[in-house]
């Protein structure tokens, strides 16, 4: 049986509540409120006593969740947010809600933002709304409606769609005039690294000792722990990158980029996948989703 509707809290006590957390300080909470900050706590206070538990411990210009608190604030933050949507949504009807699309600052930056200009020549009334974070967002939690991820094909969920395969080789601009990585031109090169020891098939170790160079010893190294800055610094002349291809195949084709070595074979049993959210969404969902895929498809051509 569903618990009373007339012993849950008032929506402004739980509101005032998430406020806070959200800012983890009362003065700030009551800014966005536009409450004072006396009326904000009597808030916390009277949600306390409604619940019977501690929500907040105050110390000295500070507060900070107690176990009951934080579980209140990951169940009603998100429930709040959603809520506020919906209501935005229905008072300015006129407004198009976006569809979320999420994945790493490097796939985003390289593979998904060049792309996006030609979808809107195509799909001039279809907002899109790109959240870039290297950690895994929770797809159905935090409102996403697609994710292309990365992973081994033993690790990508069920109903993921392959996407491309991932290839990797050494690439660098062509006013640096590498022909062809060896001992010999290594002593003289910088090379860029990705900061990553979780990937090590992005990392020059495995690399070097892959094609016999492992004893190789270059002229220096630039670490970076974005892995656009390593693509970036490479246009700039800095120095030889390993080369996601998916990502930088656009700048080999204009020739801003060439490659100076084979591909590292043990980086193919990774591939980039796309995963849908289950909650059910508008038909712009599946607009985005369609066009997504068919870039997929040309990437992977090109990568044969």
């Amino acid at each position: 049986m569903p618990y009373p509707l007339s012993k849950l809290p008032p929506l402004d006590l739980v509101r005032g509540f998430v406020a806070v957390g959200r800012r983890m300080s009362i003065t700030t909470a009551a800014q966005d409120l536009h409450l004072t900050q006396s009326a904000v706590s009597r808030q916390i206070r009277a949600l306390e006593a409604h619940l019977g538990v501690a929500l907040l411990s105050r110390g000295f210009r500070s507060v900070s969740f107690t176990s009951e608190g934080a579980h209140l604030f990951r169940m009603a933050d998100p429930w709040l947010t959603q809520l506020g949507e919906l209501a935005g949504q229905w008072r300015a009807p006129e407004r198009r809600t976006p569809v979320t699309v999420t994945t790493t600052i490097g796939v985003a930056s390289l593979w998904l933002l060049p792309r996006l200009g030609e979808f809107q020549a195509a799909h001039p009334a279809v907002d899109v709304r790109v959240a870039a974070d290297n950690r895994v967002l929770d797809i159905d939690r935090d409102g996403v409606d697609i994710a292309i991820r990365y992973s081994p094909r033993e690790a990508a969920p069920d109903g993921a769609l392959w996407l491309f395969g991932e290839a990797v080789a050494p690439v660098a601009h062509p006013s640096l005039g590498i022909a062809r990585l060896d001992a010999g031109t290594l002593a003289g090169l910088v090379l860029l690294e990705f900061d990553d020891p979780t990937r090590p098939w992005l990392q020059w170790a495995e690399w070097l000792q892959a094609h016999e160079l492992g004893g190789a010893r270059p002229k220096g190294m630039l670490r970076f722990n974005q892995y656009d800055q390593i693509v970036h610094a490479a246009l700039a002349g800095h120095g030889v990158a390993l080369g996601r291809r998916a990502l930088v195949e656009p700048l080999l084709a204009q020739q801003r980029l060439v490659a100076v070595g084979d591909a590292l074979q043990s980086a193919a049993r990774h591939a980039y996948w796309m995963i849908r959210g289950t909650q059910p969404r508008s038909a712009e969902v599946d607009i985005v989703a369609d066009w997504l895929a068919a870039q997929a498809r040309a990437t992977a051509r090109v990568l044969g």
